[in-house]
């Protein structure tokens, strides 16, 4: 992912083509047109489960009746999105708008690499070009891509020098994660001061603004915060490894479908999922732990979308649901962070890609024999979780070297935090 030349239009070049090659392809499998046409259709979360939420949401109400809407009140944006496309049926206007999205996050990057200083790298170009490729089809079958686009915006926004940056940053942010939680973390790496004033406050503005129109337009808008109360061990998550292992050694618990996803239950399960929410927690108080202690360090360009990619990895490998499509976010944010030549992440982003190929394998090729009790299945899953696992506290580590002033016998500081050494591999 290292770039060679002095052109970066020149180099812009190949990346630019190897998207449009790999989407060509993947966009046409995710549609089910000429070679990847089927009879089951498009995606069955896309025709059936999001158009079954478009249909009650089209009514004027929230889902609330459906466990499997766990989501906040914003998600209704995407999933009636394709109201914006009424020549296409609902399925395939779904992921043309996802395919759009995917365009305008390459655009955005693109114009970063070309026209920023030339501290940007073409790296991150090839992160988002590659790394989506690298999950199959699920990118355009599910409307996270469509979050991770409001999120790289904001990350690209917060690194403008113009006055209305914060602000833009900010409000996206409020936007993203009233739609689906996460952008809220990219909040924790905001240099101290008026910045973080100026878009914490955009982001509370943005987010109460649309929370609240929903709320008068809509019943159900909050439906979301009991359903998510009841989850339990999604069985692609890392507190799942134990059952995985534990069922061939005569545990007596059992996956089953459960408030829209496959969970196990059984004996230790709700214990495993209080250590999880409590491993959430700790991730929580150390990001705090980071953002008092790195002070200047975050004044830095890349600190900003290096903390992002650090807190969303810790609350990944944290979570009871790890489900395939949270990899989009790790690599829309990776590739932010991998813009900058002097980011702390370079490293966790191989890792990040290596974890896609792991998710792949498992989903959607393995799924039911992983489900079966596959051992092969397991161990991919493992593998997979594992990397997830190690990339959060390799990103955790460099982030705090990176950004954290050093400190001298005596309690006296080394000054600003250096990065020497930090942005290779």
């Amino acid at each position: 992912m290292v770039s060679t030349g002095t052109d970066p239009g020149r180099r812009l070049l190949w990346p630019v083509g190897v998207w449009l090659l790999t989407r060509l392809v993947l966009v046409s499998a995710a549609l089910r047109l000429g070679p990847f046409s089927s009879e089951d259709g498009v995606d069955v979360s896309v025709s059936k489960v999001y158009r079954g939420w478009y249909d009650v949401l089209s009514s004027g109400s929230f889902p609330h009746d459906d466990v499997s809407w766990q989501y906040p009140p914003g998600a209704a944006l995407p999933i009636l999105a394709p109201r914006l496309v009424p020549f296409l049926d609902y399925a395939h206007a779904f992921v043309v708008l996802c395919a759009v999205c995917d365009a305008v996050v390459l655009a955005a990057l693109v114009y970063a690499a070309r026209y920023a200083d030339g501290r940007r790298s073409v790296a991150g170009v090839w992160m988002w070009v590659v790394g989506l490729p690298l999950l199959s089809t699920v990118p355009w079958s599910r409307f996270d891509v469509m979050v991770t686009a409001v999120a790289v915006g904001a990350l690209l926004a917060a690194g403008s020098r113009r006055v209305w940056a914060d602000r833009v940053f900010g409000a996206l942010v409020g936007i993203g994660a009233v739609v689906k939680v996460w952008p809220v973390l990219l909040l924790v790496g905001t240099p101290r001061g008026r910045r973080t004033r100026l878009s914490w406050v955009a982001a509370v503005v943005s987010a109460v603004l649309v929370t609240v129109g929903f709320l008068l337009a809509m019943p159900g808008a909050l439906s979301f915060l009991t359903y998510q109360g009841d989850r339990g061990i999604e069985v692609e998550s890392l507190g799942a490894l134990p059952f995985h292992l534990a069922r061939h050694f005569g545990w007596s618990g059992h996956w089953a479908p459960h408030d829209g996803s496959m969970e196990f239950i059984g004996p230790y399960v709700r214990l495993v999922a209080r250590v999880s929410a409590a491993l959430t927690v700790v991730a929580f108080g150390w990001l705090l732990l980071w953002r008092v202690r790195s002070g200047a360090g975050r004044t830095e360009a890349w600190a900003l979308p290096d903390a992002a990619l650090t807190a969303v990895l810790l609350f990944v490998v944290t979570s009871r649901v790890i489900s395939p499509q949270y990899l989009v976010w790790l690599v829309g944010l990776a590739a932010v962070c991998l813009l900058h030549r002097a980011t702390t992440q370079r490293p966790v982003a191989w890792l990040v890609l290596g974890a896609c190929v792991l998710t792949t394998a498992v989903f959607p090729y393995l799924f039911r024999d992983l489900l079966g009790g596959s051992v092969p299945a397991a161990l991919l899953l493992a593998a997979r979780d594992l990397v997830l696992l190690a990339a959060a506290v390799l990103s955790a580590v460099r982030l705090w070297r990176g950004s954290v002033p050093k400190t001298v016998p005596g309690g006296t500081g080394e000054g600003a935090p250096g990065t020497a050494g930090l942005s290779g591999p």
